[in-house]
């Protein structure tokens, strides 16, 4: 059992063994839900050929998740007390992430309302472990009032923009965004929290995996359905093809080992830290084009709007994303494993595929991208034995 009450002091950034507790493992589930509704959303969007409609509207969405995710997480690197108020504090921010995945329809019909309402309780929740923070560590009381206070604000700005009709035009919700990233960039000067560089690690790989699952879940819902209508050949290659291009994806992700990078490199930590956004967006969209891929199988009534050209995008696009993001935030760590040449030609070879989306249909292109990526782990594999014999 917890304490009823431990001071909240900085933790040692050098702490040996440093894993993810337990309460971090179940306040990441509350956000499955979330991510799974705007996923699917943009799966629905992208199968009545809505998708640059939906797209504002997933990314708005996602950023409230991905920034919400990402504070606590920092926050509990460097202050994770694990009593009974910080177990209660992050209840409620639990309980906001579930407001928040309701409102996910209603966002993307234009209504932020909801996803605001729950994006308030989260910050709420934040706000009263900094101000905690700032009460009973004297050493960082400057940064934790700043994160308390610059929150705060920002959260204004959020819960003011409702009162505009129809929550304001689209720059408006920029502006927030850009005012909620600030915050730490402002916080963290001079003084940085004594966040912990594995854990952190540990934490981003973690969620990348429940992105992932996510698209295991969208593509697995996708099959049901299909099945349920008839089972073809094009459903069992998209789905072996689906399965295939996810499991390279984690692969070259955890070819890269940013904890050292981080340690050596903390003053870099916020490109790192912040440029996951693109990162889990992409991995998150992936698993939308994948059920929107699996959903171009089914025939007659039970087919979709898009064209074979939309399907197989909806898929290449993210992939090339994530792949170009991979080099993007581990090159400042200087930690890359993946050199740019191989990714560069990856990622052309994946988008490539959207040229010749109507010609060979979705099941082959679909096969091609998990081909170029399956070559690229081979190419990796043989420079790093290349690598080793020569060392």
């Amino acid at each position: 059992m917890p304490s009823l009450r431990t001071r909240m002091v900085a933790r040692d950034l050098a702490e040996p063994h440093r894993a993810s507790s337990p309460l971090e493992l179940l306040f990441d589930l509350t956000f499955v839900a979330a991510v799974s509704q705007a996923a699917g959303r943009l799966a629905h969007a992208t199968e009545e050929a809505h998708t640059a409609g939906a797209a504002g509207a997933f990314l708005a969405v996602f950023f409230a998740i991905w920034w919400a995710w990402m504070n606590f997480t920092w926050f509990a690197s460097a202050y994770d007390t694990d009593d009974v108020p910080y177990r209660v504090m992050t209840f409620v921010q639990m309980a906001g992430v579930l407001v928040l995945a309701a409102g996910v329809p209603s966002a993307f019909d234009g209504d932020f309302t909801t996803v605001t309402i729950g994006y308030l309780v989260m910050r709420v929740g934040l706000v009263s472990l900094w101000t905690r923070a700032a009460v009973a560590h004297p050493e960082g009381r400057a940064t934790a009032t700043r994160y308390a206070v610059g929150v705060s604000l920002v959260q204004v700005l959020w819960v003011s923009r409702l009162a505009l009709p129809g929550d304001g035009p689209a720059w408006t919700f920029v502006v927030c965004a850009l005012a909620d990233l600030s915050v730490p960039l402002v916080a963290e000067r001079p003084r940085m929290t004594t966040w912990h560089p594995h854990h952190i690690a540990e934490r981003y790989g973690l969620f990348t995996i429940i992105l992932l699952g996510e698209s295991v879940l969208a593509a697995t819902n996708a099959v049901q359905g299909a099945v349920a209508h008839g089972l073809s050949a094009d459903l069992v290659v998209i789905a072996l093809a689906g399965l295939a291009i996810l499991f390279t994806i984690w692969w070259i992700y955890f070819s890269e080992e940013p904890g050292e990078g981080l340690a050596d490199r903390r003053d870099r930590s916020f490109v790192w830290g912040h440029g996951h956004y693109v990162m889990f967006a992409a991995l998150a969209a992936l698993g939308a084009g994948l059920e929107v891929a699996v959903a171009s199988a089914g025939e007659g009534e039970h087919g979709i709007e898009a064209d074979a050209t939309t399907v197989v995008a909806a898929t290449a696009v993210p992939v090339a994303v994530a792949l170009a993001m991979l080099w993007a935030l581990h090159a400042p760590l200087g930690i890359v494993t993946v050199p740019l040449r191989f990714i560069a030609v990856a990622a052309v070879l994946v988008l490539l595929t959207v040229l010749g989306a109507s010609t060979i249909g979705v099941a082959a292109s679909l096969t091609a991208i998990a081909v170029v990526l399956v070559l690229l782990i081979a190419a990796i594999l043989a420079r790093q034995t290349r690598n080793s014999t020569a060392a």
